[in-house]
């Protein structure tokens, strides 16, 4: 019998490739997961993001816009190896994460 394993998506999207009202859009649904309490919710609105941005990702992962303060347009997994917290999310469920590749070339501290 073959066992089924939940295999992460390592997917990344480009922020600047979306339209301005796609922007606009993920930019919204980002807001409201950030202070959603609702764990099923915010959850909902991760799958809506990454929709917008293109991206395939499965129920319970995460995305997250690259917040460093070089503007990278890189939207990414912020489990993903070598993804750093600049700072927990304190009250709220986003925190400040940097993708791999600028965590590597300047990591940043809250």
């Amino acid at each position: 019998m073959a066992v089924m394993t939940h295999a992460r998506t390592q997917a990344t999207g480009d922020y600047h490739r979306l339209t301005l009202d796609e922007q606009d859009q993920f930019d919204q649904v980002m807001e409201r997961a950030d202070d959603n309490p609702h764990n099923g919710e915010y959850l909902a609105l991760m799958l809506a993001a990454a929709c917008i941005a293109g991206l395939r990702i499965g129920y319970g992962d995460h995305i997250r816009k690259c917040a460093c303060s070089c503007y990278c347009p890189v939207i990414f997994d912020p489990d993903a190896p070598d993804a750093h917290c600049i700072e927990q999310g304190d009250g709220y469920n986003l925190g400040r994460h940097q993708c791999p590749t600028c965590a590597d070339r300047h990591r940043e501290t809250a």
